[in-house]
């Protein structure tokens, strides 16, 4: 991070422009909505400039010179002379003042930002000065994206703060407060425009308040394959409410990145052969932390209900009276196939799909008969076969489903980091299975995807590459 974005009280605080012309007349119409006291020197000012002075703004006809910089919090070099911006620019370094030198970034310590303004709420996009019409279409994007009766919430809320801080004395209770009351239908009221209705609304919500945030809820939510953008807006909203993220080790950076920076971070990562957290002890970690009365995202990848052992945490919550609610996710199969164009389902290949784990007691002779996977209905033909974390025991679904009557040449694709930017697709038949994961030293996460739904693949592939030459 090149600029530290930061927001600056300028009210009556001076500021100086060098420059009169239209780029100056744009920084200095900024300056002004933030009630600086400007002073603009050129020997030349446009007649817009002219016309905001002298209840606006001071005007000083003549060069530019070092003194001038003299106690000003900001300084804006704005003019088309380079031997000029130079100039204000050492001065303003020597005088240790911050100062910006219009479509120079490397002679800014400042930069000017697209806004948004539903103030007091304010949005600042900047690039940097490296790409700024880049941050006016984002500015665009957001202008659409935010309601305008956002300002006046702020504004309602910054009303009620002094109340909420006495009636509710612990910080986190305000909090959740905060967060149910901005939720409610109290946009609705503020979008209708009736700053009355919207201020009894808000007196009903702190009147009526529970104390919400002193119960606490456990929110199982699917992070997805690991692509941020395939998580849902509610798994979202969740990870940025949350007291307590407690994140699988599928659980991608760049997804975990976007929880709320303050909250508690508890890994309960397993991999492939090392389970680090036991089950029971993430029951007791959800337990502890509701009864503290904590919103907690258990964040899992893929589907907390499909092999994300979240079926078992919701009957532990249950026991101990625990609320908790579950926010499903892209599961790897859905994700996986999609990104290495295989459909899971085809009209000649495929009429039907199984998901099955390679964790599960697949060739154990000590296993009781429920706990074995049924090989034979795994190993019809026409359907498509799907092995979550199969990669250690691939060597074992090879031999039962070619056991129990599959084609060893039928096709088979493992797809590594599926969804990710890292992804990697290795396709080949059922008999060379294990061969293949050993060969192509796949790693986890990977899945394991088998049926002739595989030969889809191919065929996009070679399609597309033929296209591209």
């Amino acid at each position: 991070m090149e600029f530290l974005p930061i927001f600056a009280r300028l009210t009556n605080k001076p500021v100086l422009v060098v420059g009169g012309g239209d780029v100056a007349y744009r920084k200095v119409q900024s300056l002004l909505q933030a009630n600086a006291a400007v002073t603009v020197v050129a020997p030349r000012i446009c007649e817009e400039l002219v016309a905001m002075a002298p209840d606006k703004l001071t005007l000083l006809y003549e060069e530019f010179h070092a003194a001038l910089v003299k106690g000003k919090r900001l300084v804006i070099a704005a003019t088309e002379k380079e031997e000029v911006n130079q100039s204000v620019f050492k001065a303003a370094e020597q005088a240790n003042v911050l100062v910006n030198v219009v479509d120079d970034p490397q002679r800014c310590q400042f930069v000017f930002p697209s806004i948004v303004d539903r103030s007091p709420m304010i949005i600042a996009i900047s690039t940097g000065g490296s790409a700024p019409v880049l941050g006016r279409i984002y500015k665009e994007k957001l202008e659409q994206w935010i309601p305008r009766y956002t300002g006046a919430m702020a504004q309602l809320a910054g009303s009620f703060r002094s109340q909420v801080k006495q009636t509710l004395n612990d910080f986190k209770q305000r909090r959740h407060f905060w967060e149910s009351a901005l939720r409610s239908k109290l946009s609705v009221v503020l979008a209708s425009g009736d700053m009355a209705a919207a201020h009894k609304e808000m007196q009903h919500q702190l009147d009526n308040w529970q104390g919400g945030g002193g119960k606490g809820h456990v929110h199982l939510v699917g992070g997805g394959p690991g692509d941020p953008d395939l998580l849902t807006i509610k798994a979202l909203q969740i990870m940025q409410r949350s007291d307590v993220i407690v994140y699988d080790h599928l659980i991608s950076p760049e997804v975990l990145a976007l929880c709320r920076k303050d909250a508690e971070f508890i890994s309960v990562g397993k991999k492939a052969g090392n389970h680090s957290v036991a089950q029971m002890r993430i029951h007791k970690i959800l337990i502890e932390q509701a009864k503290m009365g904590k919103q907690i995202c258990r964040l899992k990848g893929g589907d907390p209900f499909i092999f994300g052992r979240g079926g078992e945490e919701a009957q532990a919550l249950v026991e101990e009276n625990i609320d908790f609610s579950v926010v499903p996710g892209i599961t790897a199969a859905s994700a996986c196939a999609a990104s290495a164009a295989i459909p899971l389902t085809h009209r000649d290949h495929a009429q039907s799909v199984q998901f099955i784990t390679g964790h599960c007691k697949i060739n154990s002779a000590s296993s009781v008969a429920g706990e074995q996977p049924d090989w034979a209905s795994l190993a019809q033909s026409k359907q498509t076969l799907v092995v979550y974390m199969g990669i250690i025991r691939s060597a074992d679904v090879k031999s039962n489903l070619i056991e129990h009557g599959r084609s060893p040449n039928t096709p088979v694709a493992i797809i590594e980091n599926g969804s990710r930017p890292e992804q990697r697709v290795v396709t080949g038949i059922l008999s060379e299975l294990d061969d293949l994961v050993a060969r192509e030293q796949i790693g986890s996460p990977a899945l394991i995807i088998i049926g002739d739904v595989v030969k889809v693949h191919a065929e996009i592939v070679k399609k597309f590459v033929a296209q591209l030459y």
